[in-house]
């Protein structure tokens, strides 16, 4: 199963809810090399279902004192289509390595 890492709302309960029809198991995992920043968002859906007008950005440092705590959840691959939609545009998704040695994907600023 593809792993996924959070750092911002899709560790709401109510957002898995909404976007995957059931809770996330997962652990904490730490990203190194990032930065957050913040983004507006503007989708109707994603301001329905989070409750937050500005949602945290990963933009990448390079710098390994950077670095990002969040839950790393395991995921199914249609799990990942369907955060892949949740994510509004400005999001991409990429995969990385977190500091466990786990593989998973994260969402960046374009």
């Amino acid at each position: 199963m593809p792993n996924l890492f959070s750092y911002g709302t899709l560790q709401k309960e109510q957002v898995q809810m909404e976007t995957f029809g059931r809770l996330l198991q997962g652990e904490k995992d730490i990203l190194s090399g990032y930065k957050l920043k913040m983004l507006e968002i503007t989708d109707p859906e994603v301001l329905r279902k989070s409750g937050q007008k500005y949602h945290p950005v990963l933009e990448f440092s390079g710098n390994d004192d950077d670095q990002i705590e969040g839950v790393l959840f395991e995921v199914t691959e249609a799990e990942i289509l369907q955060a892949d939609e949740y994510e509004v545009d400005d999001y991409k998704r990429i995969e990385t390595v977190f500091k466990s040695g786990k593989k998973g994907f994260i969402y960046v600023g374009k």
